[in-house]
Parts: structure tokens; C-alpha cells; sequence
């Protein structure tokens, strides 16, 4: 029996049951983009960790004996996405998880989830931002934001950028993997900017107005959007420009539509747009 007969994107995230963040946004989008979505769950919340408070259920231990099963059903997958890794643990499972089913023929995009604004998240360890700078090696593509970066380029965090700074960081990054990077969510003064870098190319930042504050499961409905396109082969810059544009739409309609904060942005309503 063959399972491969369908174009399949894996996703290594949380899944939160409210709050539109992580496997709970990326599932629907990528299958809107005509790709199937194969979760493999790190964390099980009743919504995520911004609110006072929630359940939570660590998966942990039981994620290799998930991905054998896997391995025994002999899929195939057209890419791969990781997320927010909780530990040191689940980064060294995900390697594991690359062994298994990363090929020549298939795209691998992480999303290096470890910090913003210049500092790490609590959850974060020394010895687990070693294991993503191991992880990165994987990467075709990456997605940090600004702190993310300069973690895995042990650059000195600050609050204004030049281009040529963004080069240098990109360039040495790309040097350990990843053909193509974009550092997501630059403050550049009345604008967010993603900048796009793609090794032997000149590369570009991408503007748009700021609108609203910020909300959670933006950027995993970025790295899903990136995700679903180079499986579907469209050009990064592109795609770039297209996941931008989508999220300030969501962003414009929860502000119109009272949405709080805390649950994100409402994509249902633009889902239909994307191809």
C-alpha cells in the first residue's frame, strides 16, 4: 500500500486548543494550500502560555515511538517545519526525527523558536541553544526573528539594524546550512520589515505598515505559509511577500472584529484567499 501519492508536510509543534497559535493555525493553512498536514505533537495545552493560565501535557517521551510508527508505514514527506522546541530533550529528538525522514528531494524549514526582544524565553537553556545551532544544519530554510540571529551568530542583541549588519549575520548562518533565511518582525520605524536572504542572490527587505499590537500564532502562520509554498515550489521572495501581506489582513479584520490579544488573529476569515 503506498501512502505517498499526495503531496505531505510534517509539522514538529505544540498543539494548543485555543488560542490560534502553533499546529492549530499551521494545519489548516497548509492543507487550504493543497498539501497534506502530518503533525507530530511536542506539547499538548488547552491554550497556550499566554494566558494566566492552562493545561498542559508534555509529549515528550512519547514522540520517538510516534515517529516509528511512522517509519513503519514507510511515508514520504515533501517537507518538513519545525517549531517551538520546549527542551534540550525534544531539539536532540527532532535531529533524530531529520535522520528519519529528511532526503535530497524534500525542503526542511526551522523555525528556531527561542526568544524575542532580546532575550531568551524562560524555557530556554545555554545547552538548548547549542542543540538548535545543531539543528540548523538541517535547515534549508530559516525563519528567526531578530534575537533568534544573533543568538545562533553570537552577535550582541541591539535595537537598530543596517542591511549590511543583516548580510553579515545571514551570510555567516548560511554558511552552516540554510540556502535561504528570513528575519522575521524588524521594528524599521513606522514599518515591520522581513528581510530575505538567499545564498548567491542580492537580498531584500520586505516592508509593511505596523498595525496593532503584537498577537500570538503570527509567526506560525508565516512558517506555515513559507512551508506550504516551497513544497509547492514558489519563489521564496514571493512567498515572503505573500505571508506578510496575509497576516496584516488577519491583523486588520481582529482588530475590526474586537479579537482579544491573547487569541490571536482570526485567518479563518481570509483562509479562502490562499493558493
Amino acid at each position: 500500500m503506498n501512502h505517498n501519492n499526495q503531496k505531505k508536510l510534517a509539522i514538529v509543534n505544540d498543539l494548543s486548543g485555543f488560542g490560534r497559535c502553533s499546529i492549530a493555525v499551521e494545519l489548516p493553512i497548509i492543507s487550504k494550500m493543497k498539501i497534506q498536514c502530518c503533525p507530530l505533537p511536542t506539547a499538548i495545552l488547552s491554550n497556550h502560555t499566554g494566558f494566566d493560565s492552562f493545561f498542559f501535557d508534555d509529549y515528550t517521551k512519547k514522540m520517538c515511538a510516534y515517529m516509528d510508527e511512522w517509519k513503519k508505514l514507510d511515508l514520504k514527506f515533501n517537507g518538513i517545519c519545525t517549531g517551538f522546541l520546549g527542551s534540550k530533550h525534544q531539539i536532540q529528538i527532532v535531529e533524530k526525527f531529520m535522520e528519519m525522514f529528511k532526503t535530497e528531494d524534500n525542503v526542511t524549514i526551522v523555525d528556531p523558536v527561542m526568544g524575542d526582544y532580546g532575550k531568551l524565553y524562560c524555557t530556554y537553556t545555554m545547552d538548548a541553544c547549542k542543540e538548535m545551532r545543531r539543528l540548523v544544519r538541517y535547515a534549508d530554510i530559516l525563519t528567526p526573528n531578530l534575537t533568534e540571529i544573533c543568538v545562533l551568530t553570537d552577535t550582541d542583541y541591539h535595537e537598530s539594524w543596517t542591511k549590511e549588519e543583516l548580510d553579515k549575520m545571514a551570510s555567516k548562518l548560511s554558511s552552516e546550512g540554510p540556502d535561504k533565511i528570513v528575519i522575521t518582525g524588524i521594528s524599521w520605524g513606522s514599518y515591520i520589515a522581513n528581510y530575505c536572504y538567499e545564498r548567491g542572490k542580492k537580498s531584500t527587505i520586505i516592508k509593511t505598515k505596523k498595525i496593532g499590537e503584537s498577537r500570538s500564532g503570527t509567526g506560525d502562520i508565516f512558517s506555515a505559509i513559507i512551508s506550504a509554498d516551497a513544497v509547492n515550489g514558489v519563489p521564496f521572495e514571493e512567498s515572503v511577500r505573500k505571508a506578510a501581506d496575509f497576516i496584516k489582513k488577519c491583523i486588520v479584520k481582529s482588530i475590526e472584529m474586537e479579537i482579544p490579544i491573547t487569541d490571536g488573529v482570526c485567518f479563518e476569515e481570509y483562509l479562502g484567499i490562499l493558493k
